[in-house]
Parts: C-alpha cells; sequence; structure tokens
C-alpha cells in the first residue's frame, strides 16, 4: 500500500445526486404512478409487466468503454442517470426499493456506527463485538416498494439477511441460485401477470472486486451480463419491458491505490466507517474541528472532504436527516476524487479489492435507467 495516490488522475467536478427526478431515487416511485414518469424509457410507458433488473456494478461508464461487448444493452432505449451518495449498494438498492434518498431511509453506507458499534450493513453485522446487530425494521423505518406485495428475484441466500429485510421486506421472494432461472423466474411473473418485478443480479460488482476493471474478467462478465438481458428480451412477450439499472459504477483500485490516513489525521480518529472511496471518519472527544482541518490538509489533493455539516447542509445525501440518522455519518468525510482508496486500520482486508465505488465521481455516480420490450 503506498501513501500516495497511485494515478495521477485530474480531479472532475464531483457529481450530485438528483432525488426528485431523473435517478434511481425516483424510479420505482415513477413506475408505480406516484411521481412523473415522463422521464422513463417509452417501452415502459404502457407495458403490462415491467421487470426492473438491477445490474449491481454496472455504471454508465462501462457501457461506454465497451460498447462492442454489450450489443444488447446498446440497443435499448433510455440513458444515464445518478445514483445516490454514498454510491454504494446498501444505501443505493435501498435507495431504488423505498424511493428515498440514503439521508430518508438511514442504510448511509456499506459501514456506519449504529448503536456503539460499528454495523457492517450488507452482512448485518456490528464490528468488534459480539453485541446482537440491531432491528432491520428499525435501522430503517420505510416500507420497501410502497407497502405492496412485489415479487423479487433474488440469490437464494438472501431470502434471511438482515440487509434484505432492511430493503426487501413484505416482497414475494423468488430466490435464484443459478443464473438461467433468472429469467425462469421472471417469464412466469410476467406469464402470470404481475405488473412489477424487481430483479438482481451481482456478477458485474463480484467480478470487479475480485479482478479489478482493466482486463479480461471483467469484460467477459460484461459480455455474460449483456446475453443474460438479451435472453431475459427473448423469454419475454412483446407486452412485457425489461428496465435495466444499477446502483454504481465502479473505479480500479491496483494494489497501490490504497493510501493510509495521513500522521495527523490518524490520531485524532476514533473509528473509520463508510467505503473506501467514501471513508467516514468518526472524530476523538473533541477533536472534530481538528480532525476537518488535518484531513483537508492531508487529503485535499486526493479528495473532497468534508465535515458532516456540510454533507447536511449541501444535501448531498437528500433531506436534513433525523437526529438517529445524522449519528450514523461520520464527523469527516473523504470522498475519493483520484483513483484511489482509504485504509481502515480496522479492515486491512478491504484493501483486497481490485475495484471500489462510493464517490461522487461521474465513473461511480451515472448508472443506465434503459429499457427494451419483450422479444417473444
Amino acid at each position: 500500500m503506498g501513501s500516495e495516490g497511485a494515478r495521477a488522475v485530474t480531479a472532475a467536478e464531483p457529481v450530485r445526486a438528483v432525488y426528485d427526478g431523473p435517478g434511481i431515487t425516483s424510479l420505482l416511485p415513477a413506475l408505480m404512478g406516484a411521481t412523473d414518469a415522463s422521464w422513463l424509457p417509452a417501452p415502459v410507458r404502457d407495458a403490462n409487466t415491467t421487470i426492473v433488473l438491477v445490474l449491481d456494478g454496472l455504471g454508465w461508464d462501462a457501457i461506454e468503454r465497451h460498447p462492442q461487448l454489450m450489443p444488447t444493452l446498446r440497443s435499448l432505449d433510455g440513458g444515464a442517470v445518478t445514483s445516490v451518495v454514498p454510491s454504494t449498494t446498501a444505501a443505493a438498492l435501498t435507495s431504488i426499493t423505498t424511493g428515498l434518498a440514503p439521508s430518508e431511509h438511514g442504510l448511509v453506507g456499506f459501514r456506519m456506527r449504529a448503536e456503539g458499534n460499528v454495523l457492517n450493513v450488507l452482512a448485518w453485522q456490528h464490528e468488534g463485538t459480539s453485541k446482537r446487530a440491531p432491528d432491520p425494521g428499525l435501522m430503517q423505518r420505510h416500507a420497501p416498494f410502497r407497502g405492496r406485495p412485489v415479487p423479487v428475484v433474488t440469490r437464494a441466500e438472501f431470502r434471511t439477511t438482515g440487509f434484505s429485510e432492511a430493503h426487501l421486506r413484505g416482497a414475494e421472494f423468488y430466490g435464484w441460485r443459478a443464473v438461467s432461472t433468472i429469467v425462469e423466474h421472471c417469464r412466469a411473473l410476467a406469464a402470470r401477470g404481475e405488473p412489477l418485478v424487481y430483479a438482481y443480479y451481482p456478477g458485474v460488482d463480484e467480478v470487479a472486486h475480485t479482478y479489478g476493471i482493466e482486463n479480461s474478467y471483467y469484460t467477459s462478465e460484461l459480455a455474460f451480463a449483456d446475453r443474460l438481458v438479451g435472453d431475459l428480451l427473448d423469454a419475454l412477450p412483446s407486452h412485457a419491458a425489461v428496465l435495466v439499472t444499477a446502483d454504481h459504477g465502479q473505479v480500479d483500485l491496483p494494489e497501490d491505490a490504497w493510501i493510509e490516513l495521513g500522521p495527523d489525521v490518524a490520531p485524532l480518529v476514533e473509528a473509520c466507517a463508510g467505503d473506501a472511496r467514501f471513508r467516514y471518519l468518526y472524530a476523538r472527544r473533541g477533536a472534530a474541528d481538528d480532525l476537518l482541518v488535518a484531513a483537508r490538509e492531508a487529503h485535499g489533493p486526493d479528495a473532497w472532504v468534508m465535515s458532516r455539516e456540510q454533507l447536511e447542509d449541501e444535501g448531498w445525501l437528500g433531506p436534513p436527516p433525523t437526529s438517529a440518522i445524522r449519528r450514523r455519518l461520520g464527523d469527516v468525510v473523504l470522498a475519493a476524487s483520484r483513483d484511489i482508496a482509504f485504509v481502515d486500520p480496522a479492515l486491512p482486508r478491504e484493501a483486497r479489492l481490485r475495484s471500489g465505488h462510493g464517490s461522487v465521481t461521474r465513473a461511480e455516480m451515472l448508472v443506465p435507467v434503459i429499457a427494451g420490450r419483450g422479444r417473444r
């Protein structure tokens, strides 16, 4: 791990999430007739059934960079919209299913402080303690899918997880173990006349985290995901539509992209959480102001360094949060502006990841909302 950013990538302007228009937060409310739907791709507007297929980790940047690998996706109607902040699975999937910004639903990162400990939201476990994890219904109090029993097609092992309870509770669960059964579940649900189906495939994200995004493993997975969409379109009648979206994009993270907190920063930090590219820093008692100054001095060239108050006042995560949700945010956040990631000393294995997300760069924030009709 290096002490400086590995890549001399010029920082662009940060991308702000759209929470009240074209963006993943508004997607399901628009499909369900609760908000303006004029921005949705034309194929879904009068479809009898819409399959919302979330391809975890498929950013718009990947579609633009590899058009030859994704002819099906490139043929669909629509374009890019914004994810949420932080651009990470726990926050973004919950925003998709609830129609709420992270500051409203409260799952504000991959890891966050809750009940005095760091909670790994995806594993739904407190770290470094045997303390029982909190009730998912208390951590995320809003009914997914506007309280309707929408069929959900996702991995079978997700049925009983705390995170599923937090962002999918009340849904009709259809678990898959082989990827081919995603298509069959969706075909059968469309034949049954379901107006809306939510399906989830994590392969792109998993391959990116394991191998990075600058190799044949990743490009092979992109081509596979494109074939999956094609197979789904082939299985559906013309009165059904497939809408493809994602929770976030990706940034490549070779080993030397991981950097330690600066020597003047680390002593002021009681704990870290969030994502490696949207790192929450929780200050030692009375040290929040000093931490902000030190973090800006040490990491300003590599990140947009913001205080908790700035996150709230500028609406990065949405409307002002409740006091309970506010406490889950770090006193300071390091939102990586270059292709680097910040090491959490309490979670060194995180640095094995070869791609990351969470920050507000274009590569992480822009995701597809594209759709086509069934071809059977």
